[in-house]
């Protein structure tokens, strides 16, 4: 069996989640990889993955059949469907639970053939979150069949519908969370078979079923998969239109209050995601958590690396002694090293670095001690004088010897 194009959605199949607003799932974060904070779940890509084996143990059993769903925004942008061929017999009891029978894999591909395909068609690895009822059964086949064949896993994040079923629903609605249990539940369209695509087409629409009961709980952002126990409060939720307009990049931000005064400043690769992550259930520190309350506004300065966002960061801090920064970070504390202006300059350890001198300084550094370390290391690889006399400019001049 080929696998089914994932071009087209199958004519007909459209999932509701429109009724749910940005409303979104939360899961086991199996491989928390979440770079693009604060995004929208309608906004993300989830590839719905069942598969079927020859038994339950990863390394020592084999997959039998793959099925899969791909979608976004409640659109079902494709579906994977294939038997695979195990290699080795399908065990009877295996046989009476899925219908699976050795005949019908003898002539099916073997997983060499299709994890490549599946791998490449799905885009777990590029922003893509995977989505299994009991995740770790099925992510655990999936990274030995890679590890067996020398690719390597994708660690995409993982959200698992059991995980959000106990979240979202009381054991007087649901007496187990069983899939057939939850299909029965949420009405699905489509029954769960002990076959792989029928029942990752059911997962999809528990998944949608989840998303309804945890909507007005907070969770719409795909930050609050790990954290829908734990909404955001919705005043906070409310204030992350303090965000609009933030620019992306290397930068850095500062919270101000109702006095204009600088509650806190900080640096990011991104300014947009960074900043947004603050109005989401992933920021979880009670002070900040209380700064995020007391906010008023958001300023950004972008910057051409994040190491000048580093250096200008410390610079803020320690202009305006934010409230909200550790102590740790006051600049005062953070060594650096920069290299000399001298006509044969040489590698010192500075409390300060102005910020047009970004490109020759290395840190901050967490002591004087790494600091001390990084310049034997820098100054042997560089072959850079060592000591620390002032060398005369002209060549004729006397000075003393200098290594």
């Amino acid at each position: 069996m080929t696998p089914r194009s994932p071009f087209a959605p199958p004519p007909g199949r459209r999932l509701a989640l429109e009724r749910v607003g940005d409303a979104g799932p939360e899961g086991t974060a199996v491989q928390q990889a979440f770079e693009d904070l604060g995004t929208p779940l309608r906004e993300v890509e989830f590839v719905v993955v069942d598969l079927e084996t020859t038994g339950g143990r990863p390394g020592a059993h084999e997959i039998t059949e793959i099925g899969a769903v791909r979608m976004r925004g409640g659109e079902v942008l494709g579906e994977f469907a294939t038997l695979v061929n195990p290699g080795v017999p399908i065990p009877p009891m295996i046989t009476v639970l899925t219908g699976i029978t050795t005949a019908m894999v003898l002539e099916a591909p073997r997983i060499e053939e299709v994890l490549p395909s599946f791998l490449e068609w799905s885009g777990l690895g590029r922003g893509v979150v995977l989505v299994a009822h009991n995740a770790r059964f099925d992510v655990g086949f999936l990274k030995a069949a890679c590890a067996d064949l020398g690719y390597a896993w994708p660690a995409p994040p993982v959200a698992d519908t059991l995980a959000l079923a106990r979240r979202a629903l009381t054991r007087d609605e649901a007496p187990n969370f069983k899939l057939g249990t939850l299909a029965h539940v949420f009405r699905t369209s489509v029954q769960p078979t002990h076959r792989a695509l029928a029942d990752a087409q059911a997962t999809a629409d528990v998944l949608h079923g989840i998303l309804e009961r945890l909507a007005p709980l907070g969770v719409t952002h795909l930050e609050d998969l790990a954290t829908a126990s734990d909404p955001v409060p919705p005043a906070r939720r409310r204030k992350s239109t303090l965000a609009d307009g933030v620019p992306g990049g290397p930068g850095v931000y500062q919270f101000l209050g109702p006095a204009g005064e600088v509650l806190y400043v900080g640096t990011a690769t991104d300014l947009r995601s960074r900043v947004r992550s603050y109005f989401t259930s992933a920021e979880k520190r009670r002070r900040i958590g209380e700064m995020v309350d007391l906010a008023t506004e958001v300023r950004t300065i972008p910057c051409g690396s994040v190491i000048e966002a580093r250096v200008r960061e410390l610079r803020l801090i320690d202009e305006h002694q934010p409230a909200y920064n550790r102590r740790s970070r006051r600049a005062s504390a953070r060594p650096w090293i920069r290299l000399t202006d001298e006509a044969h300059p040489r590698l010192s350890i500075v409390r300060s670095v102005p910020v047009d001198l970004v490109d020759v300084v290395w840190g901050p550094f967490g002591s004087r001690r790494q600091a001390e370390l990084a310049l034997e290391a820098l100054t042997e690889v560089t072959g850079l004088r060592a000591c620390t006399t002032r060398l005369p400019r002209t060549p004729g001049s006397r000075a003393r010897s200098c290594a």
